[in-house]
C-alpha cells in the first residue's frame, strides 16, 4: 500500500513540474521513491470497514433513527414520544409479566421485607395489548426514572415517602390507587375482572394513551430531556469487547442472590447471540406476550448508599451521588466502574477507572441497584468469584 501511494505521489509531482517547463528528470523529481516510502501515511480504514460503517449509519428504512436508550433502529416517533416507567412486581406468583419485551432499560432494587421490585423503561408501548401486572412504587425508583422523562405507571406506594415527589408539577404519573399521589385517569383494569387482590392490576397502550390525554400530560419529550443518546454507545459493527482493559475478568455467569436473596436473579451469557439471558427463581424470566426470555447486551451493577427508614423496614437509596462504584458487564467480560448523578433529569453516568465514560453495546441494559459495600445485601458472584468489597 505504501509503495502504491509513493508511486502515485511521484507521478503527481512529476506531472506538475513538467507542466511548468522542467528540463531534466533529476530536477523534476527531486526526491527518491525510497524516501517517499519512508513517509508514514494516515491510516485509513479498509474498504470493507468503510462499507460496513456506511451500512451501519444508514437507517434500514426512511424515518428511522437510533433509539436514545438502546441505540437500536426505531421509528422517529418512538424517540420523540416519552417512554413509560412501569412498576412490575417480582414475586414468583406474579410471573410471567406482560410488555417486558418492550423494556429498553430494566431496574431491580431491594425494597422492605428482603424483597426486591422491578421497573421497566418501556419504549414503543402504544400498541401493547397488556402491560403488567403493576404494583406500588418507592421514591428511589422515581429518582431512577426521571432521567428518562417518562410517564410513571404505578399502583400506589408508601405515601409518607413518595407523595412529595409524585405531586411535583414536573412529575407525571398515573396511579392505580388514585388519591393524593395522583389520579388513575381510568387507566387500569383487573384480570380476572372484579378481583381486588395483588398481582391483578393491568393496563395497556390504549388505556395509557387516553389517561395521558385526560391528564393533559405531554406525549413528547419535554425540554428537561436532553434529546440525545442516554448512554454512550459503540457501533454495532465494532462492539465493545472490553479488550482495552487489562483488568477485565471473565463474566459469563452472574449470580445476584447475595443482593436479592428471594428472587435469586441471575444471568447467563449466550455467546452466539452476544447477550445475557435473565432468570428468576431458577427459571427463565419471560415476557407473557411474546414468550421470549429477557435478554440484555449490557449489565450494570450500581452500588448505592442505603439506609432503613423506619420500623416497617422501608428503605432509602441515594440515587444522586458522586462517590459510589460498581461494575459493567458486557460480551462475557466485566470491569470496575464509578458513577455520578447530580440532578433529577441528567443521566446517571458511568466511568471506568481511567475516568472515561464507559461505552455500552447496542441493545438493552439491565441495572441492578445494590447496597454499598458492607450492606446486608451487597454480595454477588461472577463466574463463581464473590464480590463484596
Amino acid at each position: 500500500m505504501k509503495k502504491v501511494e509513493a508511486f502515485l505521489l511521484v507521478g503527481l509531482i512529476a506531472s506538475m513540474l513538467i507542466g511548468c517547463g522542467a528540463k531534466n528528470d533529476d530536477a523534476v523529481i527531486g526526491i527518491s521513491v525510497e524516501k517517499l516510502e519512508d513517509v508514514q501515511p494516515v491510516e485509513a480504514a479498509s474498504v470493507e470497514e468503510t462499507e460496513e460503517e456506511a451500512d451501519e449509519d444508514a437507517p434500514p428504512k426512511e424515518g428511522m433513527v437510533r433509539s436514545y436508550f438502546t441505540n437500536e433502529w426505531v421509528d422517529e416517533a418512538i424517540n420523540e414520544n416519552r417512554p413509560l416507567a412501569v412498576m412490575y412486581p417480582i414475586n414468583k406468583e406474579a410471573q410471567p409479566q406482560y410488555g417486558l419485551s418492550n423494556v429498553a432499560v430494566f431496574y431491580e432494587i431491594m425494597e422492605e421485607g428482603s424483597m426486591s421490585r422491578q421497573m421497566g423503561i418501556l419504549e414503543d408501548w402504544e400498541d401493547l395489548e397488556q402491560i403488567g401486572n403493576i404494583r406500588s412504587i418507592r421514591d428511589y425508583f422515581i429518582y431512577a426514572a426521571l432521567e428518562y422523562d417518562p410517564v410513571i405507571v404505578h399502583f400506589g406506594g408508601p405515601e409518607l415517602y413518595v407523595k412529595s415527589v409524585l405531586t411535583r408539577d414536573d412529575v407525571d404519573n398515573v396511579n392505580g390507587v388514585g388519591g393524593v399521589m395522583g389520579p388513575d385517569y381510568g387507566a387500569f383494569f383487573r384480570i380476572p375482572k372484579g378481583s381486588a387482590s395483588e398481582h391483578t392490576a393491568f393496563t395497556d397502550g390504549e388505556h395509557i394513551s387516553k389517561a395521558i390525554d385526560k391528564a393533559k400530560f405531554s406525549r413528547e419529550h419535554r425540554d428537561k430531556f436532553e434529546g440525545e443518546s442516554h448512554f454512550k454507545f459503540t457501533s454495532a459493527v465494532k462492539p465493545n469487547m472490553l479488550e482495552d482493559y487489562s483488568d477485565a475478568v471473565e463474566a459469563t455467569e452472574i449470580d445476584m442472590k447475595g443482593c436479592f436473596p428471594v428472587t435469586k436473579s441471575a444471568l447467563k451469557y449466550d455467546e452466539d447471540k452476544g447477550v445475557y439471558l435473565k432468570s428468576l427463581y431458577g427459571s427463565a424470566q419471560k415476557d407473557a406476550i411474546t414468550g421470549e426470555q429477557l435478554a440484555f447486551s449490557n449489565i450494570i451493577i450500581q452500588r448505592t448508599y442505603h439506609e432503613v427508614r423506619d420500623d416497617n423496614g422501608y428503605l432509602a437509596y441515594q440515587m444522586h451521588d458522586t462517590t459510589q462504584d460498581g461494575y459493567f458487564i458486557t460480551k462475557g467480560k466485566m470491569i470496575h466502574i464509578t458513577w455520578k448523578k447530580t440532578d433529577d433529569y441528567s443521566p446517571t453516568t458511568y466511568y471506568d477507572d481511567n475516568g472515561d465514560e464507559i461505552t455500552l453495546n447496542t441493545g438493552k441494559t439491565m441495572i441492578f441497584v445494590v447496597q454499598e459495600k458492607g450492606g446486608s445485601f451487597s454480595k454477588f458472584t461472577v463466574n463463581g468469584e464473590t464480590y463484596a468489597d
